[in-house]
């Protein structure tokens, strides 16, 4: 039987952390989906289009990766995917509280879920797509954070910061 673990998220955009985790979870499990989640209630900079297509060029080189999108129910998803485990990120402290209560949420709705969490490197624990998303529209360089192909993104969809 196949280990097969999901990575939601809205990964916009999509940072170095996200692919660390990425890759971790891609040397532990058979199959991971990285399901770039299609929320209409938030709003994302890049279209849901976009955001796959930044992940997908992030995971050319692992064979057993996936990308997919997804709305509704994670649990229900999971399901439909045959995925036991769902793939969270934890960078600080702070994550906890609300990692746990999604992942005991979570086991509420399908007791076959198990939530894994996953530290990035040390170099990550800082980085957020939202401040990723604040220092490129303010105009700074985001290449440090960011896969260069998302940061020429970031570029396009910001231009250069107006200056009064």
């Amino acid at each position: 039987m196949s280990r097969i673990a999901v990575y939601p998220g809205s990964f916009d955009p999509l940072t170095r952390g996200h692919l660390d985790i990425i890759q971790r979870a891609s040397k532990i499990f058979d199959h991971v989906i990285v399901a770039v989640s299609n929320n209409a209630s938030k709003k994302n900079v890049f279209s849901v289009s976009e955001r796959i297509e930044m992940v997908e060029e992030s995971i050319r080189n692992l064979p057993n990766v996936d990308c997919d999108t997804i709305s509704g129910l994670l649990v229900d998803y999971m399901r439909r995917k045959k995925a036991k485990v769902l793939i969270r990120g934890l960078r600080v402290v702070s994550d906890m509280d609300y990692e746990f209560q999604l992942a005991s949420f979570n086991r509420r709705l399908n007791k076959d879920v198990e939530t894994v969490f996953l530290m990035p490197d040390d170099q990550y624990t800082y980085l957020a797509s939202s401040m990723v998303r604040e220092i490129a529209r303010l105009g700074a360089g985001t290449e440090q954070f960011v896969p260069s192909f998302v940061a020429r993104r970031l570029k396009l969809k910001f231009g250069s910061p107006k200056v009064k």
